[in-house]
């Protein structure tokens, strides 16, 4: 499957039927990135990361998490504000009550760009509405 296929598909706004598979697709494609940069569709690993921003699901925020760190190019292309479909507030709370190493480490790089002002004048609506517009054309 490709961008085009999944988009087809599944749309931006997936059913909740939907979204095992795309979790499924993301896992794939970031674990054939992992093993060699430019082995996953990194394209495909940001339409998927929309998707589940979409559904708003706070379980999601390490597999989208894990995607983004799998290469350089798939860092560069999946957005840190995809990590946070369930608002920004919710993310860093579910974050930093997992206590785990890896969501430390993402809540850590989370508060850095918003340090950073990458969520000035965020909400999960505006970039879900910014995305339907960029996957439109």
């Amino acid at each position: 499957m490709d961008e085009g296929e999944s988009l087809r598909r599944y749309g931006i706004r997936p059913s909740g039927d939907d979204l095992n598979e795309i979790r499924e697709t993301l896992r794939t494609q970031a674990v054939l990135e992992r093993s060699a940069q430019g082995e996953g569709d990194t394209e495909l690993m940001k339409l998927c990361c929309v998707q589940l921003f979409n559904a708003g699901y706070l379980d999601d925020v390490l597999t989208i998490w894990d995607a983004k760190r799998s290469s350089w190019d798939a860092g560069a292309s999946i957005d840190v504000q995809l990590l946070c479909g369930a608002g920004l507030e919710g993310t860093k709370a579910h974050l930093a009550a997992m206590n785990s190493p890896e969501a430390l480490v993402a809540l850590d790089y989370l508060l850095s760009c918003e340090g950073a002002g990458d969520f000035e004048g965020f909400s999960p609506e505006s970039r879900s509405h910014w995305y339907a517009e960029y996957y439109a054309d």
